[in-house]
């Protein structure tokens, strides 16, 4: 058979590294539109007239709670999709069904519990998650419409792994820019000239997460998509939900703890720091996301290569991919933050332009961000143990990294020294360095040396 004829969702064929950068691109570019749902958000109140900086800071304090549905979407979408590839390598399409059917009815049943949860609870939480007075209606706001369409943002994120898993990255792309495009349009419309403020934003977002999750509806239920979504396949295997939740613990952990780090560092904050110093905590969380997108695309690129590779028995095309990942994350981290490093003050203008906010912001963003280079080791490491099934090495290094390092430097830093704020800050680069050494280490030790005793396949190659 030719190449020409060859199944181009066959990731056991062809370079591994082009596999996988055939699949990052679109995720890539899915992923930067993704994170303009909320950034865009943040651009726009961050230029109200009259309170921007209360309004961003307020739109801040939402984020521990919109992190904690999206862990409950990581829990079942990044648990089914990669075991979909899987069973999907070993040529089960029968078993692959399963798992997706099963984990859409997961998405659906704690979409509607976690709404009622936080719309019944949201007062409460937001006071323990760092807000003040002057801070609370700008959140309460927000957060009231965005909890609406708790179901929307699950089942457009959760099931649009299903798609990138078939091979389709270039439809797993559409359903996040249509969505995109969509908040992107409505965000002025809503918060300028119909003057909804907060609220504009919030429901903008809603509106754009709604027709993304249609999107994926329709595209899993109609004839292009090598799986299907089937009501039969829906209902719950505890086989198969043992399965899925052991997988996406992983990043169900990572969300979690990244949530439970946001809250931890808004309330120490708001103890040496106040308002403007969540503010700017808010500012570099949304810098995070930005350059953090390509290193996402390109890890979430190579697991369904990786997993497909693994099921299929081709255990020197996964080293291949663990290898292209390791050296492209390594590269781009550097650049970025050299970046970072040398022009600081661009990153913090495009959120907010309040003076004081850029002054603390600038030396804020140089700690936080020192020695990044060290997150793609932790990258490239969860890559490889989620690929191959590996859950409990996966959550533990998802532990480690935010709740066994992060969460308890945060809080004894800022009181060693006269540290003060800038201890909540220099907390990251420290975990960094030891969660991502530590994890990369164990993957090259658990993983890499275990692939390597298998036979080499004649399409191997990177």
């Amino acid at each position: 058979m030719t190449d020409t004829k060859r199944d181009p969702n066959d990731f056991s064929q062809g370079p591994v590294w082009r596999n996988i950068v055939r699949l990052a691109l679109p995720m890539t570019v899915a992923q930067v539109v993704q994170v303009l749902y909320n950034v865009v958000d943040r651009i726009y109140i961050g230029h109200l007239p009259g309170a921007s900086a209360l309004a961003l800071t307020g739109l801040g304090l939402t984020f521990p709670i919109l992190t904690i549905i999206t862990a409950f979407t990581n829990l079942f979408g990044m648990g089914g999709a990669p075991l979909c590839s899987i069973a999907r390598g070993r040529g089960d399409t029968q078993e692959a069904e399963r798992i997706m059917g099963n984990t859409l009815t997961l998405l659906l049943g704690a979409g509607v519990i976690l709404t009622g949860v936080c719309l019944a609870l949201k007062q409460p939480i937001l006071y323990l998650f760092g807000a003040s007075d002057a801070t609370y209606p700008y959140a309460d706001q927000y957060l009231s419409i965005y909890l609406l369409g708790t179901i929307f943002v699950m089942l457009s994120l959760g099931m649009n792994g299903f798609i990138n898993a078939q091979g389709f990255a270039r439809q797993g792309m559409l359903t996040i820019v249509l969505g995109a495009v969509a908040n992107i349009l409505l965000d002025p419309l809503f918060i300028f000239v119909l003057d909804m403020g907060v609220r504009g934003a919030a429901l903008a977002t809603v509106l754009s997460q709604m027709l993304s999750a249609i999107w994926v509806m329709r595209f899993l239920t109609g004839k292009k998509a090598v799986l299907r979504l089937q009501r039969r396949n829906m209902i719950l295997s505890l086989r198969l939900v043992g399965r899925i939740v052991g997988l996406g613990t992983s990043g169900f952990i990572m969300a979690v703890t990244n949530g439970l780090c946001q809250i931890v560092c808004n309330t120490t904050l708001q103890i040496y720091g106040r308002d403007l110093y969540v503010g700017v905590m808010t500012v570099l969380n949304s810098v995070r996301e930005i350059i953090g997108l390509p290193i996402n695309g390109i890890t979430n690129g190579a697991q369904p290569v990786m997993g497909y590779n693994y099921g299929a028995g081709q255990y020197a095309r996964v080293r291949a991919g663990i290898k292209f990942t390791s050296i492209i994350g390594v590269c781009y981290t550097v650049a970025a933050w050299v970046a970072v490093m040398l022009i600081p003050g661009p990153f913090i203008h495009l959120f907010n332009s309040n003076p004081a906010l850029v002054e603390a912001g600038t030396a804020a963003l140089q700690i936080y961000f020192f020695g990044y280079f060290m997150m793609s080791l932790q990258f490239a490491g969860q890559a490889a143990f989620v690929a191959l099934g590996m859950s409990r090495q996966a959550i533990f290094f998802s532990l480690l990294r935010k709740a066994i390092i992060v969460i308890p430097l945060t809080i004894l830093l800022p009181r060693l020294g006269g540290l003060g704020v800038n201890g909540v800050f220099l907390a990251e680069p420290i975990s960094n360095f030891i969660g991502g050494a530590a994890c990369f280490t164990a993957m090259m030790l658990l993983v890499w040396r275990r692939l390597g005793k298998q036979l080499p396949t004649a399409s191997s190659s990177l």
